[in-house]
């Protein structure tokens, strides 16, 4: 199946990370032309030599997300470098694990800088040329949490839920210009993130990561963790011309995990 990618330019945020990456090496194996966006310069590097020697063409930018200032240059530098981005994923970090309750107003607004604002406004940035063009994909990433809250994950469940109506809306404005947009949300892949927080949830209750893995896996039908490259695929067919017609969704990458229809 050709998913019609090749040689259109596509942005992955947060792509030096395990989710991310795996998106930025499923879109290139595709034939899309990556830029490689993350805050850490050597881990976007490794994306963009993993891609390389499997053939495909990327490059690395490094990019604070928390800076709104940094959007205009870095998007001229991937248009100059690759052209005018028509495929846009949007990947964050996430917020440090806590509770809903007591949290400073800093911690609320930094976060919805990074994770909220930036994607709104790097959505806006590049969407103008996706209308001109008459094709372009906005995919956002978010987090089962937004289906199902995360316990003691309070910041990551809220925030994430407002780009879920931010997308549905935004689909049905560009829907006309053939441009999609659409949240793919992941269950529990085997990422450091993961790891991350399986080792902070052993430490509140006084049990072995081990144990923790174990009854997570025991409530995912498919009986393991996903893998990234899962997930990736998934993301590069949302890009794909064969999802023209699928827009203002929400795709659940998750084993059959979330325990809702």
């Amino acid at each position: 199946m050709d998913f019609g990618l090749k040689n259109k330019t596509a942005l992955v945020l947060g792509a030096g990370g395990g989710l991310g990456g795996a998106i930025a090496r499923s879109l290139a194996s595709e034939g899309a032309l990556v830029a490689v966006a993350d805050i850490s310069l050597e881990g976007a590097e490794a994306t963009v030599a993993r891609i390389a020697g499997e053939g495909g063409r990327a490059v690395a930018v490094q990019w604070d997300l928390a800076n709104l200032d940094a959007i205009a240059p870095n998007v001229a530098r991937i248009e100059a470098e690759l052209g005018p981005v028509d495929v846009l994923v949007n990947n964050t970090g996430g917020p440090p694990p806590t509770p809903a309750e007591g949290q400073k107003a800093e911690l609320w607004l930094d976060n919805f800088k990074s994770m909220v604002l930036s994607v709104i406004k790097i959505t806006d940035t590049v969407l103008p040329g996706m209308k001109e063009r008459g094709w372009g994909r906005i995919i956002t990433s978010t987090s089962s949490g937004v289906i199902m809250p995360i316990p003691n994950l309070a910041v990551s469940n809220a925030l994430r839920m407002s780009l879920v109506g931010w997308s549905k809306s935004l689909a049905a404005e560009v829907g006309r210009f053939g441009v999609t947009a659409n949240i793919v949300l992941p269950g529990r892949i085997a990422t450091q993130r993961i790891t991350f927080l399986d080792e902070q949830k052993a430490a509140r209750e006084g049990r072995s990561v081990e144990q923790v893995a174990a009854a997570s896996t025991a409530s995912i039908p498919v009986g393991r963790y996903g893998e990234p490259g899962e997930y990736g695929d998934v993301v590069a067919f949302l890009a794909s011309v064969r999802a023209s017609y699928l827009t203002g969704s929400v795709i659940r990458v998750d084993g059959g995990m979330i325990a809702s229809v």
